[in-house]
């Protein structure tokens, strides 16, 4: 089956101004978190020593019921997740998305309970292969290649020191000629440093753009990432980084969850200013209903609905739904400064504009209470072969709009 993604990919190498956005889901926390990885069982509850986490298998299903939704473009997933799946399930044969696995875990994502790797400076690690992404095993054989994901997420971290950047960026370059040679996809995430004090706050974004620049500049087409995943630090920033060079397609990292106007303003701002990817962790996630959020993110990305609106509309499906929000209406409109890595503490060098006072914003005077998106019941739309316009008719139609 064609993939949303690389239709998406083709328009925009095709026209980097093209009014297409791949949303994935980064289902990959178990890498990082975990028992808490799945997340809590009830959103009301608070993540901590005390909280009920879902399990594996419920974590899974969750990753299922998104990829049957058919919402998002890529579902990043831990290659143990990509194991059972995609090799041994097949559960993205029939599907537009396109199953994707997290290829190292460096040392500044081992957020465990009483650990103290995170405040450590990030080391390079791998715990999986690519045989084992693509096939499954050791050594893939033939066509066994085509058996998992051909596709990965590689994440790098310079915290401005020159043996420890050296060393990241041997470890990548290892990575890339592997790549290569196996015929294996992968985009770059890109994080902040994870050391206090590494640059100063001011001066992040532009170490971040530079030092992208500087280390994709000895890399030829064939080694070099389909799309980035990085902090947004503002609209300066990525304007700057994608106006550099064309060719680059920038994408952004969700960071902590934080209030529903974090995640929609977030996805909203940085389409504006140049960004053409999102991917999206913890704040799908944590979200009271996925489903529901991740199609709320779809609508504004394709400018049916503005971030505000677009949290009201959410929760009033969550009413329609019998779910009990997380936060009033009103606090869930307050923009809040989310901690961009996976550490619990920091700054934030992103920017986004003041959010309205709550219950301010335009009016939805013509509007349904609740465009009320369902669980996945019946067999979704077929969005892959749907043309933007198609895909803009259809949800104005159920939004009444």
């Amino acid at each position: 089956m064609e993939k949303s993604l690389d239709r998406k990919l083709a328009a925009l190498r095709a026209d980097p101004q093209a009014d297409v956005f791949i949303i994935a889901d980064a289902k990959d926390a178990d890498m990082a978190f975990g028992l808490a990885a799945p997340g809590p069982v009830s959103p009301e509850m608070v993540l901590g020593a005390e909280a009920r986490f879902r399990s594996l298998a419920e974590f899974r299903e969750l990753i299922r019921q998104v990829v049957r939704q058919g919402v998002v473009d890529i579902m990043l997933m831990s290659a143990s997740t990509n194991e059972v799946l995609t090799i041994e399930e097949r559960l993205f044969d029939s599907s537009a998305v396109t199953p994707s696995a997290r290829t190292n875990d460096t040392t500044d994502i081992w957020a465990v309970q009483g650990g103290r790797y995170l405040a450590a400076p990030s080391s390079p690690f791998r715990s999986a292969t690519l045989d084992h992404i693509q096939c499954g095993k050791l050594e893939c054989e033939g066509t066994e290649r085509r058996r998992g994901a051909d596709l990965g997420l590689y994440s790098i971290t310079f915290n401005n020191d020159t043996d420890r950047d050296q060393r990241t960026l041997e470890a990548f370059k290892s990575f890339r000629l592997e790549a290569e040679a196996k015929g294996f996809r992968y985009f770059l995430e890109v994080f902040d440093p994870n050391l206090p004090e590494a640059v100063d706050v001011e001066r992040m974004p532009r170490f971040v753009n530079d030092c992208i620049a500087r280390s994709l500049a000895g890399v030829t087409r064939a080694g070099r990432p389909l799309f980035l995943k990085m902090v947004y630090h503002g609209p300066r920033a990525m304007e700057e980084l994608c106006h550099y060079d064309r060719d680059l397609i920038v994408g952004i990292l969700g960071g902590s969850a934080g209030t529903t106007l974090d995640a929609f303003k977030l996805i909203h701002e940085a389409q504006k200013h140049g960004a053409r990817v999102a991917l999206f962790g913890r704040k799908i996630n944590q979200a009271e209903h996925q489903l529901a959020f991740v199609e709320f993110l779809r609508l504004i990305v394709e400018h049916v609905l503005g971030p505000e609106d677009a949290v009201r509309a959410y929760h009033a499906t969550l009413g329609e739904l019998g779910i009990q929000p997380r936060r009033r209406l009103e606090q869930d409109l307050v923009l809040e400064t989310s901690v961009m890595r996976y550490a619990t503490a920091g700054t934030t060098a992103y920017s986004l504009p003041a959010a309205p006072a709550p219950g301010g914003g335009r009016p939805v005077a013509n509007r349904p209470a609740t465009p009320a998106p369902r669980p996945v019941a019946a067999a979704p739309p077929d969005f892959a072969r749907m043309t933007p316009q198609e895909r803009l008719e259809y949800h104005r139609r159920r939004l009444g709009l």
